[in-house]
């Protein structure tokens, strides 16, 4: 069975990305530094997602770590 990654919250993070940076978003959910990785999945089976911005402005990266579209919010946390 897979391991389920923790809701850090059920809802989007809103943030400022800049195109052609790389944000490294947290799968676990145990970041301190939300919705970044900050090292806290090392010993379990998540890693984090690169998000490559192709253009700057805002956009909402999922909170509840459930989501089926890569990184950012699909509503999934609705069904949590």
């Amino acid at each position: 069975m897979s391991a389920k990654p923790t809701i850090a919250q059920k809802g989007p993070y809103a943030v400022e990305v800049e195109a052609g940076k790389s944000y490294w978003w947290c799968a676990c959910g145990r970041s301190k530094g939300q919705p970044f990785c900050d090292g806290s999945h090392q010993g379990t089976e998540f890693s984090p997602k690169e998000y490559k911005a192709d253009k700057t402005g805002t956009v909402y990266f999922c909170g509840c770590k459930h989501t089926g579209d890569g990184v950012l919010c699909d509503g999934s946390h609705q069904k949590l």
